[in-house]
């Protein structure tokens, strides 16, 4: 049994999202163990997703997603459970998980929970929003949160429930961690190195677009897998480029050989079109052409593209009059920076 008392606070908990840099869709089994081993490469921003849980003068619970405008309310944790509105197959699966400590609680509660990411942005915003909801979930019932890897390992497992597609695991480590991350990807298991964001040019040359248009990242990946699982050659290839990219890429930042990175971003986005058309968009090309006609030294998709936001490699000199191209052509620029390691 349980042994949380009534919370004499709120809990309130954040999560970053991520632009990732280089590797994406390797982080899903069984594509990485097609290479033989895999690394992604992504960065913890601050737009971020957020959990609150308060306490019930009564039992039972109410949910409330701001994202939705839609708050529910039951009178148990079995009646929650039990409910048939797909918008709280989230919750739910979460929850479930925790079955017996919550329905053990003595006292009710409130969740109420909101994103700061576009929807369909490629930002990771709702792997962040399971490991905001789980967090908070381990604090309400006093129970010590996982390591990073088994953390992940839970989020994942629980939002491919969710999706019914396969899924991967990057999106969660910055969650989790925060920083500019390596996550290497082998037979013997996941391992994530965080890497500091101070003295990099993260800081300043970093600017994310959203294009307006959603993307799908489930679908899109999918068909990568299929075709890789039918022994597709022109897509087996493109994957293994997207390796050598991210190698060379993890290299590049150790060694702060900085101005490697524009080449690097335009060979991911090159190799990234190979894998599928899918992955880019006409919102996204036309923001590639103006974004470096105006100054910009590179573009890189965000999660698996069709549309979502678009990191814009700037220097700090064009950066103005990047954005004022990009705002000229009803593109939204987010006040997005990079988030410093969390521990």
């Amino acid at each position: 049994m349980t042994h949380a008392q009534p919370m004499k606070a709120p809990i309130l908990v954040k999560s970053p999202t991520r632009v990732d840099l280089a590797g994406g869709t390797l982080d899903m089994w069984p594509l990485y163990s097609f290479l033989g081993s895999a690394l992604t490469i992504n960065l913890a921003i601050d737009i971020c997703t957020h959990v609150e849980f308060k306490s019930r003068p009564h039992l039972g619970i109410k949910i409330t997603s701001l994202d939705l405008k839609k708050d529910w309310e039951f009178s148990s944790i079995a009646t929650f459970l039990g409910a048939l509105d797909p918008h709280l197959h989230l919750y739910q699966k979460v929850f479930e998980k925790f079955c017996t400590e919550l329905s053990n609680l003595p006292h009710g509660f409130e969740v109420t929970t909101s994103s700061e990411s576009p929807i369909g942005g490629g930002l990771g915003g709702s792997s962040s929003l399971v490991i905001s909801i789980l967090k908070a979930t381990y604090q309400l019932l006093d129970l010590k949160i996982p390591n990073p890897n088994e953390l992940v390992h839970l989020a994942h497992n629980i939002e491919a429930q969710i999706l019914k597609t396969p899924t991967g695991t990057q999106d969660y480590f910055p969650a989790v961690t925060g920083g500019l991350s390596f996550i290497d990807y082998s037979a013997v298991g996941i391992k994530q190195k965080v890497f500091p964001i101070a003295g990099t040019p993260f800081e300043d040359h970093f600017l994310l677009v959203y294009t307006g248009k959603s993307h799908q990242s489930g679908l899109n990946n999918f068909e990568v897998l299929k075709s890789c699982v039918e022994g597709d050659q022109k897509v087996l290839s493109a994957l293994q480029k997207i390796k050598s990219i991210a190698l060379g890429m993890q290299v590049c930042i150790e060694d702060k050989a900085w101005g490697d990175l524009p080449k690097l971003f335009q060979m991911e986005y090159d190799a990234r079109i190979e894998l599928t058309p899918a992955f880019s968009s006409p919102e996204i090309e036309k923001l590639a052409k103006i974004c470096v006609a105006a100054g910009a030294l590179a573009v890189k998709i965000c999660g698996a593209g069709g549309g979502g936001c678009v990191l814009v490699w700037v220097p700090p000199s064009q950066r103005e009059r990047v954005i004022q191209v990009c705002q000229n052509e009803n593109f939204q620029c987010l006040n997005a920076r990079p988030v410093s390691p969390l521990n």
